[in-house]
């Protein structure tokens, strides 16, 4: 795969996983819960999701060369971004009214 298709792909996933906790009511999008997840429990599910993204974006930097020593101003910028991508997902969530 050509670095510019890790990259939109990485960026794809980013996209569908920061808005997943949002979307579904199922813990990671599989284990079905008795009760509605709360604001806590999405946002510990976008921080695993968070990390997910990151491990496949390493394993795409991986394979495609060397890997670059990051700081810690990439993972503020990358969290960030992340949380940017999730803003459709939870506008949909609580800022629109569901009908019953």
């Amino acid at each position: 795969m050509s670095q510019t298709a890790s990259v939109w792909v990485l960026v794809l996933l980013a996209l569908l996983l920061a808005n997943l906790p949002f979307v579904s009511n199922r813990l990671f999008g599989v284990i079905a819960l008795k009760t509605p997840k709360n604001l806590a429990v999405r946002l510990l599910e976008l921080l695993v999701w968070y990390l997910i993204t990151g491990a496949v974006g390493l394993f795409l930097e991986h394979s495609a060369g060397q890997i670059a020593p990051q700081g810690w101003e990439f993972y503020a910028i990358t969290g960030t971004l992340f949380i940017t991508f999730a803003f459709p997902g939870f506008t949909w969530r609580y800022l629109f009214k569901h009908r019953s």
